[in-house]
């Protein structure tokens, strides 16, 4: 029985399809490397609870979210400028008696603020609010249930949020209320920063802030002025509650202390 010879290829030929093939191999393994290298180097836009890094003493932090990024979205956390203003907002959940000293303080320095209040901030506090407005400050937006508003999907339901508010403040002072809105908890997705421009409104985070806001742990006012003096930087936007009662106490010194560094107060209408 004859047996059937192999076949031999010739060694030049034979070389040539494994150097093809090395070739091939090498050229797949490089376009995965290109394309985990860009995966890595494209930003994902990053959602959840709002947050700092903090660098040196004067300068600006590093935000979740870029500058830039949360532009697109008519949303802030800080303006890009090197001037020394600074721009104070106070988060209004309920009166407990320091908006008062808080306004008193403003208005001895001549300094405007944002108050972002929440609904039954409004409808039961309506002198106050009337005064705050005839003082020349700004009344923003903070939803009227303070929901995680990250998690709402649809405009109507995002709109829901808003819009009691709205009615709340022009009943109470017979205006129209800007279009300034802070996320209730600083949290935020895409979607909802996409819904709130969709909506009008310019979304405002914050660069500079301290844990001001548990009743029954109140800073110190030694612990206040280390944190609000010594992160302060150009173009902040600084973030206090009202119900504070450190914040009230030291309001006037705060707002004078920050002038002797050289800052003047501006308002959010610069952002616009």
């Amino acid at each position: 029985m004859e047996t059937k010879k192999l076949r031999r290829f010739p060694g030049n030929i034979l070389i040539t399809a494994l150097l093809f093939a090395a070739a091939f191999l090498c050229g797949q393994l490089a376009a995965r490397v290109r394309e985990r290298a860009l995966a890595e180097t494209v930003p994902v836009f990053a959602e959840g609870s709002w947050g700092l890094s903090f660098q040196g003493e004067g300068e600006t932090p590093v935000g979740n979210v870029s500058l830039q990024e949360l532009e697109g979205y008519d949303a802030y956390y800080v303006r890009d400028t090197e001037d020394k203003i600074l721009y104070l907002t106070f988060d209004c959940g309920y009166e407990n008696g320091n908006t008062p000293k808080i306004l008193d303080a403003l208005k001895k320095h001549g300094a405007k603020a944002t108050f972002f209040a929440v609904g039954n901030f409004l409808s039961d506090n309506p002198e106050l609010i009337r005064r705050i407005v005839k003082e020349g400050h700004t009344i923003g937006n903070h939803s009227m249930d303070h929901p995680d508003m990250s998690q709402i999907a649809s405009r109507e339901a995002f709109a829901a949020e808003l819009e009691p508010v709205e009615s709340l403040y022009q009943e109470i002072t017979g205006e129209e209320m800007k279009p300034y809105f802070r996320p209730p908890q600083g949290t935020y997705s895409e979607s909802s920063l996409k819904l709130a421009k969709e909506l009008g409104y310019k979304t405002f985070f914050w660069s500079l802030a301290y844990v001001d806001w548990y009743q029954d742990q109140q800073p110190t006012r030694e612990e206040a002025f280390e944190k609000l003096l010594g992160r302060i930087h150009p173009g902040a936007i600084v973030l206090l509650h009202n119900t504070s009662d450190t914040n009230g106490e030291i309001m006037d010194e705060l707002l004078t202390r920050w002038e002797e560094m050289g800052y003047c107060f501006g308002t959010l209408d610069d952002f616009c």
